[in-house]
């Protein structure tokens, strides 16, 4: 039987196509908004958990170090994540689509397999914009407030060390990204459906929040200790670049080899977590029915 599209005019075909190529691109740009909104409303919150990330400390002393640090430094840093942030986003939901619909136009295995590799390849890719993370775990660290002014200045310093310099910290942003993106897609449905119908709109996005909030507060919880890693090996700047085991063993013994000192700010990062992907996520389903 002859192939239904190969039937079309070809104006009407490449009409089709534009259509397709809109719808996909909608995706991306709910993501990118999402995300810009998110950062917007918790960068300083952010920066406290990073502070515990980094340096073991209490949340009282992290926020008495943001207050010493003073309001000109309190949104210190935040070019590189609105930068990376926006991008991921965009890419992480876009590619998402992307993907799934390639690979089950194209496979015959079980779709919650495809979208689950649909996710990790998502995730994977996203680890291309590691730099940005790279430059922003720098410019939040108090250590280094007197070496970079801004963040063209940061990207200007790690050139002298290598291209190489830029994706320091790379396994863990892969062994975090497509884990959690393939349980963030795989349960994001069952969860929301597990909650009361909602009959408006309003108690739809606040459906979308919670469930938002849920999936990003059981991730974040769950890859903590592989931000934990990320963070120290991306405030170091040249040097020898250590295996992820290594420097997971050297916080390990030096926070005096007990689970609750690695999880130390891990309490902030959850309620975090929760406001961060709770924002994320009803905003992008907002959006996407907008558009």
């Amino acid at each position: 039987m002859m192939d239904t599209e190969a039937l079309l005019p070809s104006s009407e075909q490449d009409i089709k196509d534009q259509i397709v190529n809109v719808s996909s691109g909608k995706y991306y740009i709910c993501g990118y908004c999402a995300a810009f909104t998110n950062i917007s409303i918790t960068f300083p919150i952010q920066k406290a958990l990073f502070r515990q990330q980094l340096y073991g400390v209490r949340t009282r002393d992290a926020i008495h170090q943001l207050q010493r640090d003073g309001i000109r430094n309190l949104y210190r840093g935040i070019l590189p994540p609105l930068m990376q942030k926006t991008t991921t986003l965009a890419l992480m939901f876009g590619l998402y689509e992307d993907f799934s619909s390639l690979l089950l136009r194209h496979t015959s295995a079980p779709e919650l397999m495809t979208r689950s590799v649909a996710a990790v390849l998502a995730g994977t890719t996203e680890a291309l914009l590691t730099p940005f993370e790279r430059v922003q775990t720098l410019l939040q660290d108090y250590k280094h407030h007197d070496k970079f002014t801004n963040t063209f200045q940061a990207f200007k310093v790690l050139r002298s060390y290598g291209f190489r310099e830029y994706y320091r910290g790379l396994v863990p942003i892969l062994f975090r990204n497509g884990p959690s993106n393939a349980l963030f897609f795989g349960l994001r449905g069952p969860i929301k459906q597990c909650l009361p119908e909602a009959k408006t709109h309003s108690a739809n996005l606040v459906n979308d929040f919670i469930c938002g909030g849920l999936l990003g507060a059981m991730l974040s919880f769950l890859f903590y200790p592989v931000n934990v890693v990320k963070a120290r090996m991306q405030s170091q700047i040249g040097g020898d670049f250590q295996s992820f085991g290594r420097v997971l063993m050297t916080i390990w013994i030096e926070r005096d080899r007990k689970l609750t000192h690695l999880f130390r700010g891990a309490h902030l990062n959850y309620h975090r977590s929760i406001l961060s992907w709770g924002i994320i996520n009803a905003m992008y389903e907002l959006l996407l029915k907008l558009l």
